[in-house]
This record gives structure tokens, sequence and C-alpha cells, in this order.
């Protein structure tokens, strides 16, 4: 069953397309108030918002690159004046630059790293202060199979969300008792523009097909209702690998 949510406030970075959107649009159906980050996106996450307030719900688009520590703050700072203090963080926002070892620059790694890492770090520290105010508060982590696989992306991606749960493991045990859980979901192989023109990755994938943002939401939606999972890593890859 899902929680009604109202009264709620929740982040999603990354959150104008694909995985972030349909998390989005389950916060929304939920009742929360939704802020949905973007950094190039705007028209996507204008159409996002307008569909939920159509709907009857409450939701504010905010651009910020939140690999940044500045924009960070301003992000924070704008939709605590416009919904609330957060609730709920949903770490969504990455990128995926796909190097060989060979290819694979400075830049590329730094940049990986920044926006799928370190974004992670400096939202989280950003929130905690409102969530440790009413002794709840919801962070959810999107991580991928790469964190224990080897992918197809490279092995900076691996680093980044490998990471990314290292993060969401650290942050578990020292927020547990202040009512905070953090978990992450894993994905693999799920349908969005990443991987158009990849669909003979499906052979490798013993369900038989790719999964779909709205399963990798329904997972996000499972761990915020349930305040005795903290810590976790949800792996969803259609059969590819176990935990």
């Amino acid at each position: 069953m899902t929680e009604n949510l109202r009264g709620r406030v929740a982040l999603v970075t990354g959150g104008s397309r694909g995985i972030g959107a349909a998390i989005v649009k389950a916060l929304a159906a939920a009742d929360a108030a939704v802020a949905i980050n973007y950094r190039s996106h705007a028209e996507q996450a204008d159409a996002l918002v307008e569909r939920i307030r159509s709907a009857g719900g409450n939701a504010i688009a905010v651009q910020a690159d939140v690999s940044q520590a500045e924009a960070v703050a301003k992000m924070i700072e704008r939709v605590k004046s416009e919904l609330g203090p957060i609730d709920i963080l949903v770490n969504n926002a990455g990128v995926a630059i796909v190097r060989g070892v060979d290819d694979l620059s400075e830049a590329d790694f730094d940049e990986t790293i920044a926006v799928n890492l370190k974004s992670v770090f400096l939202c989280t520290q950003a929130v905690l202060p409102m969530m440790r105010a009413t002794t709840w508060g919801r962070i959810v982590n999107i991580s991928s199979g790469a964190a224990r696989g080897a992918g197809s992306i490279g092995p900076h991606y691996n680093a980044s969300k490998a990471g990314m749960e290292g993060l969401t493991r650290g942050y578990a045990a020292r927020l547990v008792k202040e009512g905070i859980t953090v978990n992450a979901v894993a994905p693999s192989l799920i349908e969005t523009d990443m991987m158009k023109g990849q669909e003979s990755l499906v052979a490798r994938i013993p369900l038989g097909r790719f999964g779909r943002v709205e399963e990798v939401a329904t997972a996000v939606m499972m761990l915020i209702n349930n305040p005795y999972m903290t810590g976790q890593t949800v792996a969803m890859s259609g059969g590819m690998a176990f935990n």
C-alpha cells in the first residue's frame, strides 16, 4: 500500500524526464508537494509541473547544477520558501559518459564523479537540518547495477555508483536514530533515452525486456513508505544478477 504523503515536501534531482519524471509522478500521486530539479531540460520540467497542477497537485521546477555547492544552496532555499521544509530527497541526477579504458579522460572522470556522487553528498548535507528538525526524513539514491557489475559505460561510472552506495550505507548508519532512512535503488537496463538503439541488450535480460521507469518509481515509493528499511540497495535487473 502507498502511504499518503500529503503535507510532505519532496525534491527529485534530475526529475524532468526518464526515471526522475516517473518518481515525480508517483510522489505527486501520493499527494506530496514535489520540487522538480533539472539542469537543462526546462521545457520538460515545466510541462511536468503543469501536468501535476492540472491534476490538483503541487509542484515547482527548479533549475540547478547539483554538482555545485552554491547552486544546491540556492535550490534548497527556493524549495523551502515555496513549498516548505524538505522531507523527502531522491538523488537521481546523473550523467553516463560512455568511454573505453583507453578513451577515458580526467575531465570525463571528474564530471562523472561530480554529477553522480558529489551531488548526492551536497544535496544530502543541505536537507539534513530540515529532516532533523522534524525527526523524519527519507533519502533514496538512484544507483545502478554498474556499482557491482562491469556495465557498458565505463569504470568512471562504476566508481561513481559504487561510491553512491557507500554514501547510502554511511549516512544510514549515522542517521537511523534520528528518524531518517537512507536507501538506494539500483536499476539495470531501464527503457529510457539512454537505451535507444541498444535493443540488442534485451538478449542479456532473463525476463526478456527492458525495465520500465514506473517499476523503478514503485521501488522508490516502497522505500519511502517503509520506516524499517535503511542502508539497503534494492537491485532491479530483470534476473541478470542477484544480491
